[in-house]
């Protein structure tokens, strides 16, 4: 059939368009294969097995480590021999050694993939991975992240593997991650130097050149540590991005679809005031869920830091609420429990990484057992658990 002019240009803007559809939707294509570990080929017996999700390997001779719903304790999900964590995405999910200090038994360890098409040279990918600090690490880090590569790594030793990491979290390198019972978003934009057909996820910096920071074991907890910072892995993409399309990187931990009210109140501190007094006035406020510092907050804690570098004899305990709700709901969702300990935990970071040694701040979970006392009648339920979501400060001589 003899094609008109007309219809050969409806012909082609047709073709055009399905072509867009296409291309549109490889965009949005996760180029990770089983990005959630939930494909297993076998199930595992082990620790050390993380081959058995399809299309995963470990590195190097420090073998990574896959949870699953499994019988066998100490590779179940979500409790295993390394604490508790639920799935970000499915039921699966892997683990690793970030850091190891001085301990040759628990080398370094990382998980790899091969992507579904290698990239493309100039273009820009949106990377992404969550990983938790698990409840055995005696250590946490900065500096863990992926390394896309044309080849893949398949080193017997169980040293470290130190190369130029394609993407550090937010691309800040001083980020420790030291968050459990959650998931941090390890996120950012690569642009492809082309044919890179290997995602491999873990620390590739140097023990000399890696932050790290000692944790304390909750007395209650019956979990072992380990002298290494270990992490659980999950939900790993890679994707193309479209020229204005961007990376949407979650800066904060995790998605919130209850209050995000955040009490705040005036504190007005007279020149008569002792120091230990100063301290005891602060108190810093939350989100529902959240565990993330205001600027308020740092406001309050930078001026604890203030008094407890003049005060050298000072100790402080620190004092984790949460509210009821925060309690029911973290029965059901792992991701909100055990917020009064989440909020310590930001607190002792920010004041360490401050210059005020761990061995004087003295933890204390007081969950929903210690309503504010500066809750009113006239308030409604809102600001009332808003009120209860805080961290307050006791001096120790």
């Amino acid at each position: 059939m003899k094609l008109t002019t007309n219809t050969i240009k409806l012909f082609t803007t047709t073709t055009f368009v399905i072509f867009s559809l296409i291309s549109f939707g490889q965009d949005e294509e996760n180029l990770v294969n089983n990005p959630s570990f939930e494909a297993v080929g076998k199930k595992t017996k082990k620790l050390g097995e993380i081959e058995k999700a399809t299309g995963w390997f470990s590195a190097t001779g420090g073998k990574a480590d896959l949870f699953t719903d499994n019988k066998i304790a100490e590779i179940s999900s979500p409790t295993n021999i390394y604490g508790k964590e639920v799935a970000k995405e499915g039921e699966n999910y892997a683990g690793i050694v970030a850091y190891s200090y001085k301990n040759p038994d628990n080398p370094r360890s990382y998980v790899m993939s091969k992507l579904d098409v290698p990239l493309k040279k100039g273009m820009r990918y949106c990377v992404k991975f969550n990983v938790s600090l698990a409840e055995a690490s005696k250590y946490a880090v900065n500096n863990i992240g992926a390394k896309l590569s044309k080849k893949p790594f398949g080193i017997e030793s169980k040293g470290p593997l130190i190369e130029e990491p394609s993407l550090l979290h937010f691309d800040n390198d001083q980020k420790i991650i030291s968050a459990k019972f959650n998931w941090t978003e390890i996120c950012g934009v690569v642009r492809a130097d082309g044919g890179e057909k290997y995602i491999t996820i873990g620390n590739f910096i140097s023990d000399g050149k890696t932050k790290s920071v000692r944790m304390k074991k909750d007395s209650k907890s019956k979990i072992k540590q380990v002298i290494a910072a270990y992490y659980y892995v999950d939900d790993v993409s890679v994707k193309l991005l479209n020229k204005n399309q961007s990376c949407d990187c979650q800066a904060d931990e995790g998605l919130n679809q209850y209050s995000t009210t955040i009490y705040q109140k005036a504190i007005s501190l007279g020149d008569d005031v002792t120091s230990e007094g100063r301290i005891e006035a602060q108190e810093i406020f939350f989100a529902f869920g959240k565990s993330m510092l205001t600027s308020q907050g740092k406001v309050s804690l930078d001026m604890i830091v203030d008094e407890l570098t003049k005060n050298p004899d000072f100790k402080v305990q620190i004092n984790g609420h949460n509210n009821e709700m925060e309690d029911n709901v973290g029965n059901e969702n792992d991701y909100y429990a055990d917020m009064d300990n989440k909020r310590i935990g930001a607190v002792m970071k920010y004041l360490i990484d401050k210059g005020i040694p761990e061995s004087r701040l003295i933890p204390s979970q007081k969950g929903s057992s210690n309503p504010n006392k500066d809750i009113e009648t006239g308030d409604n339920d809102d600001i009332k658990m808003a009120k209860n979501r805080r961290v307050t400060f006791v001096v120790r001589q």
